[in-house]
């Protein structure tokens, strides 16, 4: 939503009752529930009549989580009970409301004991319900009417160069929507058993959970309330006696459970409600124990809902894991793209891993080289800088695949040149049906197959024992095909045309 021109601060304080920005007059910082609250609504009606709005986005709700600390009492139901014809579930991010049931939500607002929300009409009009009775009214027009109604009503109107609750967003944060392929990657992460618990936050400050398997995914997905956050956890462990045993001495911590019938349920508990927490799971299907505290928690991956065009308009974010980062970062890759980087390592089974970029991609022994490689540290060492082509990305394994034989031509392809030529090689290997020889005079050669019908030995019945690695052996080469590595060779044929 564009920066509003016209922003006014709607109040029941007077200005002049304000000594260095304080209120010291002698209004209540709460709502009369009478004469006074009505006059807000009508001020806002008033507004919305002068910019022609009839409706209104509900952007960003929020309901109290854990503790209330509104100055009123809380109310069952936060205040909406009876003003969504789906019931609480209508209040979502980007509902749209008539402007008579925005007032009603503006009504539990300043009332201050349940639901909150940004109501919106983009690039056009706002109202944002602040603490203590302060109300902030943005349009596209000065709204001249209805300034004059406000104050006729005793309210005070003062314009501003914005609100204090206007959405701020970081675009540079990563955002990852959840749309197919978001699914298709959890799909794979809950057959490898790497997910299996997916937490839906609907609004601030409540959430749903859902159990995961292959079955259940794409009914999970239809029931999700539109642009609900989403988070993806490790599964609930049936071994529900250890997940007692791993409460720990004290703090906070959030219990997910299943229910014998199937219902997933969850509870927040200090040491004081553990040993409740405990006889309430003692009988559950599954369970798991999350930590509570921000710092701590890191789900395996997020992601908010998109509208059903596949646009995130969401605009609250969530907190990026690592695994959110990798996705942002591997959106960038493409296949056959040139990227540099540093070696960082070289695996035991003879994978190189180069950081290229704070993430590592890996290269696989044959795309060190065109030439035939024994292990990695003949052609690369950690902390060597490196350019290599990208062969494949997988963002649902996180893996980068890449290779550096394909930034140079492959001098198998040059050989092809000299089929049918003889020449002197050096025998490398003694296989059962025939001999390697190698035909390059370099260490890391190119090698061909002798097999033991193109071997002549004119003084022993079985051609092979006629020679030994080591051994040069006149050679004369029949094929080379690239492709598939190949090089065949003949010494009968090489013997028969000196």
């Amino acid at each position: 939503m564009v920066q509003l021109p016209y922003v006014y601060r709607v109040t029941k304080y007077d200005p002049d009752d304000r000594d260095h920005g304080h209120y010291t007059g002698s209004e209540d910082t709460v709502s009369d529930h009478g004469e006074v609250e009505a006059s807000y609504l009508q001020a806002v009606a008033a507004f919305a009549g002068d910019t022609g709005i009839d409706h209104l986005a509900v952007r960003e709700p929020r309901v109290p989580s854990f503790a209330h600390f509104g100055v009123e009492p809380p109310v069952d139901g936060f205040g909406l009970d009876g003003l969504f014809s789906a019931g609480p579930t209508g209040f979502h991010d980007g509902a749209e409301v008539p402007l008579e049931i925005g007032l009603e939500l503006v009504r539990a607002m300043l009332r201050d004991n349940g639901a909150w929300c940004r109501l919106e009409v983009s690039d056009a009009f706002a109202v944002h319900v602040g603490w203590d009775q302060y109300l902030y009214i943005g349009s596209i027009r000065p709204c001249e009417e209805a300034l004059s109604r406000t104050r006729a009503l005793g309210l005070f109107p003062e314009r501003l160069n914005s609100s204090p609750y206007e959405m701020e967003t970081d675009d540079a944060d990563v955002q990852r929507p959840g749309d197919d392929e978001f699914w298709a990657g959890l799909r794979w992460a809950v057959a490898a058993c790497r997910a299996g618990l997916l937490e839906e936050t609907y609004v601030e400050g409540a959430s749903r959970w859902h159990r995961l398997t292959r079955d259940t995914i794409d009914t999970v997905r239809a029931g999700l309330a539109p642009r609900a956050r989403l988070a993806v956890w490790p599964g609930l462990s049936s071994d529900v006696d250890a997940v007692i045993g791993a409460l720990p001495t004290e703090g906070l911590v959030e219990c997910v459970w299943q229910e014998r019938d199937g219902r997933i349920q969850s509870a927040v508990a200090d040491e004081d409600d553990f040993p409740g927490l405990a006889a309430r799971i003692s009988d559950a299907d599954a369970a798991t124990l999350l930590p509570v505290y921000a710092d701590e928690r890191a789900p395996l991956f997020t992601a908010v809902m998109p509208d059903s065009d596949g646009v995130v308009r969401a605009r609250w974010q969530t907190e990026p894991t690592p695994s959110d980062r990798n996705w942002a970062f591997l959106k960038t890759l493409h296949r056959g793209e040139i990227v540099n980087g540093t070696v960082t390592r070289i695996a035991g089974f003879g994978v190189t891993f180069v950081d290229i970029g704070g993430f590592e991609a890996m290269i696989n022994i044959p795309e060190l080289s065109w030439r035939p490689v024994n292990h990695p540290s003949d052609i690369v060492s950690v902390g060597q800088e490196v350019d290599a082509e990208i062969l494949n990305v997988d963002p649902f394994r996180e893996r980068v695949s890449l290779s550096l034989k394909a930034l140079h031509e492959d001098p198998m392809q040059l050989l092809t040149g000299q089929i049918g030529q003889t020449l002197v090689g050096r025998v490398t290997k003694l296989i059962p049906f025939g001999a390697f020889v190698r035909i390059e005079e370099v260490e890391n050669g190119f090698e061909g197959l002798v097999h033991d019908s193109e071997l002549v030995s004119e003084h022993l019945e079985t051609p092979q024992l006629g020679i030994q690695v080591g051994d040069a052996l006149l050679v004369k080469i029949l094929d080379i095909d690239p492709v598939h590595r190949r090089i065949t060779l003949s010494h009968r044929q090489a013997v028969s045309d000196v």
